[in-house]
């Protein structure tokens, strides 16, 4: 497909770059290509193909290589692989998978031998904590923890970490919203003898409001189930990354795995990416809604929303890398889990479910669903407490939302 000679912006790119029209008969968006196997133009080209995907060659640029089998990758991983760059600045390449936690664990299985370290925020999405304590450290991969926002505390546990490969930085935390100074880890792994990489997932708050790799990330890591898809009707993961050479590893690995992204899937998701903006837009308006709407409420210890941020590390992080404070808001009820639970029952609009990113509204309490891989002792450490409801709001008319949230709260206090 013939490009213009100038630059695209993100917003025209997201719809262009990346498809020939005249490779789908003149089709204005991509067709789903369900295949498992695909036919070679030559003898030739197929053996081409299998050392380039094997890493024993690398593709020439602007080369067209023959795809071989859709576990490798397939015409939509391909498009979108294409597609989703240009919403992620610096980012040079991507790779996609059947889920986020596809995403991250492909990363660590390709970045972290046997022997080495991890040093991460924490609090991590549950799932994440689980992958570290189930499969990482009985393979002998040691993994350091520092709390979220605690900036002092990653630069001396990058400093002193022993054959470091990867420090995996969670901003916001889930669901407790601090955040981590993304270039002060960057600035520490750079100067790092090992020379370790750095993943930010950054699910909250991208692609519209925070640019992991502007702060000197080297990936940036999405549950792209939530605002990159926006409709919980589908799982997928992504990373983007700097460099094409680390995205050429993590789908190596992922041919072995297994874990691609599935053709429809794709499709679907490609669908949604010039939208993403759009929404998230209009669900962090409604956020800061909300949450303005809830604020002092008798039943409320405390609404934990960036914008609300009173110490002074963490409005020194906001303000550097973060352009919009995202569409997550935290509760933390008076009253503990017995208040927790009344408040979810008593929605009527807002659905009492895990995930988040969706155009609708979503509430559930943390400690028990989304990190409940965590022990009491973990919980209370990370601050995730009893009393914490996690709002993820969508895109309804705020004043219904308010409405909803203050009747629920109706009796707790």
């Amino acid at each position: 497909m013939s490009h213009p000679k100038y630059v695209l912006r993100p917003e025209t790119a997201v719809l262009t770059r990346g498809f020939d029209p005249r490779l789908s008969v003149g089709s204005a968006r991509p067709a789903v290509f369900r295949s498992s196997t695909y036919v070679f133009s030559s003898p030739e080209a197929a053996a081409r193909a299998f050392e380039i995907a094997l890493g024993r060659a690398k593709a020439d640029p602007g080369e067209d290589v023959d795809l071989i089998y859709a576990r490798l990758s397939h015409p939509n991983a391909q498009i979108l692989e294409e597609q989703i760059v240009p919403l992620e600045p610096g980012a040079a390449s991507s790779a996609v998978f059947n889920s986020g936690m596809a995403a991250i664990s492909t990363l660590f299985l390709t970045f972290c031998p046997p022997g080495s370290t991890v040093v991460h925020s924490a609090p991590l999405y549950g799932g994440t904590a689980l992958l570290m304590e189930a499969l990482l450290t009985p393979l002998g991969i040691r993994c350091v923890s520092v709390p979220a926002g605690d900036t002092a505390g990653m630069r001396a546990a990058i400093a002193s970490a022993k054959n470091l490969g990867v420090v995996f930085v969670e901003t916001p935390a889930n669901p407790t919203l601090v955040m981590s100074d993304i270039a002060a880890a960057a600035e520490a792994a750079h100067a790092h003898p090992d020379r370790p990489l750095v993943a930010v997932d950054n699910t909250f708050m991208g692609p519209a409001f925070q640019h992991p790799l502007q702060h000197g990330a080297d990936m940036a890591v999405y549950s792209a189930t939530k605002y990159l898809a926006g409709h919980s009707d589908m799982l997928a993961g992504v990373v983007l990354a700097k460099n094409d050479e680390h995205v050429v590893a993590l789908r190596g690995t992922r041919a072995v795995l297994g874990n691609i992204l599935q053709p429809d899937e794709c499709w679907l998701l490609n669908g949604r990416l010039s939208t993403v903006e759009l929404r998230m837009t209009r669900q962090c308006e409604n956020a800061k809604a909300v949450a303005e709407a809830l604020r002092g409420h008798p039943a409320i210890s405390e609404v934990i929303y960036p914008p609300y941020f009173t110490d002074a590390e963490q409005v020194r992080i906001r303000d550097a890398q973060v352009a919009m404070p995202g569409a997550v808001v935290t509760l933390d009820l008076k009253g503990g889990k017995p208040a927790a639970f009344a408040f979810l029952r008593g929605l009527e609009i807002t659905r009492n479910a895990v995930s988040l990113g969706g155009v609708e509204s979503l509430a559930c309490h943390p400690r028990t669903t989304t990190h409940s891989e965590l022990s009491p002792e973990q919980l209370d450490a990370v601050g995730i407490g009893k009393g914490m409801v996690r709002l993820s709001i969508g895109v309804e008319n705020w004043n219904d939302l308010a409405a909803d949230f203050r009747q629920a709260l109706e009796g707790l206090s």
